[in-house]
């Protein structure tokens, strides 16, 4: 079966708003649920990384590949500190808007500015192999949690976000000038 990348992206955004209405409306689900979410978002993440925004950058979308890698590792700083709180906290409540207004900012910006670019740039033969290479990657990460992200992914995301030297940098370095520049 083919599957549009696009089509897969915004799927995988549909679910995560699910998810957050869950947690906001059933704090009872909150243990389940919160590394689902959060297993859901790094495993997304780190296919688009790998997959779709190389792809994307080189189409032509260099500045919104760039950003929205900043949002990605702004977004796993936040998921972290989710997993940390307490779920029957106040901070829960708290850390969870937070997660919330990041993603739903991120989401609203991808499916305005590079999803529409990779559907006007690349064919659909091309957005179809995408959304294997997607989708097979996406597996192979789910499970992982914030933080977890090996050295060479911790480059792809530097070589997204345009980030100079990285490659004589060690994960740790890697991992603060991520962080710094998720923060500015």
């Amino acid at each position: 079966m083919q599957y549009d990348v696009v089509d897969l992206i915004m799927q995988d955004h549909r679910e995560v708003e699910r998810l957050f209405d869950e947690l906001k409306n059933h704090p009872e689900k909150r243990p389940l649920l919160t590394p689902v979410l959060c297993g859901l978002l790094v495993a997304h993440s780190r296919a688009e990384e790998a997959e779709v925004y190389p792809v994307a950058k080189d189409a032509g979308g260099e500045d919104e590949v760039e950003h929205s890698q900043e949002e990605h590792a702004e977004a796993e700083q936040l998921l972290a500190k989710l997993l940390d709180t307490a779920y029957d906290s106040p901070q829960y409540e708290k850390a969870l808007q937070e997660v919330v207004d990041s993603i739903t900012h991120h989401v609203e910006e991808e499916e305005k500015t590079v999803l529409p670019g990779m559907r006007q740039r690349l064919s659909a033969e091309r957005r179809h192999e995408l959304g294997e290479a997607f989708a097979r990657s996406r597996a192979d990460h789910l499970g992982e949690l914030p933080g977890q992200a090996t050295r060479e992914e911790l480059l792809l995301q530097a070589k997204n976000m345009g980030l100079d030297g990285a490659s004589s940098m060690t994960k740790e370095q890697l991992r603060r000038e991520l962080q710094k520049a998720a923060s500015s």
